[in-house]
């Protein structure tokens, strides 16, 4: 029988979803994609539960969370190794010591501005945006169902991309915009 957590079992899931997206965008660092990040998650979630005994402050809940994080990804990154679309191991771990140092109150400045200028787009520009992330292909569909061929709504994805990076600095610069 495993010795009991010093951090309540209940207190847990607190923790855990008070920290999920953190946790989720320092997966994405690390991940080729959205399944993949939810495929970490899972695993990671389940790894934490069953270690929980070896968390002995709340505090510290997001650094160790992370590490666990860390090695799923990496783990999920061997077992897809053959992939020759995945970065090595000496990236990832790159990416992952960059995205750990990053202050988790910066993280939520730049989410709530990216929240904010995607809201201000207008939608089709929106949806544009947001297809590459939506699965294969759907910059393509768009391109089909607009009469447009691919390249022209890639390079109006690069232009609405510059355009929402500068939106973004704007608004980390200038909190006090709306």
């Amino acid at each position: 029988m495993s010795e009991p957590s010093p951090i309540p079992e209940s207190y847990f899931l607190r923790l855990f979803v008070k920290h999920e997206q953190a946790l989720r965008a320092f997966a994405r660092v690390m991940l080729p994609t959205l399944e993949s990040v939810d495929e970490v998650m899972q695993e990671s979630s389940v790894v934490m539960w069953k270690k929980l005994s070896q968390l002995d402050d709340a505090d510290h809940f997001l650094p160790w969370a992370k590490m666990i994080v860390r090695f799923e990804a990496l783990r999920l990154r061997r077992d897809h190794a053959r992939d020759r679309h995945v970065f090595g191991d000496d990236v990832i771990e790159l990416l992952a010591n960059e995205a750990a140092e990053v202050d988790e109150d910066v993280w939520e400045q730049e989410r709530d501005a990216l929240r904010g200028c995607l809201a201000q787009m207008a939608v089709h520009h929106r949806e544009l945006v947001l297809a590459p992330y939506a699965g294969e292909g759907r910059v393509t569909r768009l391109a089909e169902e607009t009469g447009r061929t691919n390249n022209s709504l890639y390079k109006l994805l690069g232009r609405l991309r510059e355009k929402l990076a500068q939106c973004v600095q704007n608004k980390v610069a200038n909190p006090s915009m709306s």
